[in-house]
């Protein structure tokens, strides 16, 4: 699978200035968000276990119609990296000390799903 999705380094992040981030707890309602002139949404997995940023993204992307970056923080883990992607993150935070080295090998690990995402919207068997 080609990785779409940019990975950052939690050491490496800094502030952009001029860049219009909206930072949004995993508990917002992101259907009633106010999207304009925003050019990032952050969206917080507090831990690993709790999957509710997926769904946020995924609204964002499919019925909202956001087209800017959408970046995963906090405890974001290699292993959550290729669900992220289907789902409609363009860009991650790993976690500290969570090494970039291993981020394409889970990539390469799945060269396709039998369900459609946002990635790809049609499901295998209906793709020539």
């Amino acid at each position: 699978m080609q990785r779409l999705i940019d990975i950052l380094q939690a050491g490496d992040v800094q502030a952009e200035p001029g860049l219009n981030v909206l930072v949004v707890p995993n508990d917002s309602d992101v259907m009633d968000l106010p999207l304009e002139g925003v050019d990032r949404i952050e969206l917080a997995f507090p831990k690993f276990s709790d999957g509710r940023a997926y769904s946020q993204a995924y609204l964002l992307r499919r019925r909202r119609k956001f087209a800017g970056d959408i970046r995963a923080t906090g405890d974001v883990l290699i292993d959550q990296l290729v669900q992220m992607q289907r789902t409609g993150f363009s860009s991650a935070v790993l976690k500290e000390g969570k090494d970039l080295a291993d981020v394409q090998r889970q990539f390469d690990r799945f060269a396709a799903f039998y369900q459609g995402d946002l990635v790809e919207r049609e499901p295998l068997f209906a793709r020539s």
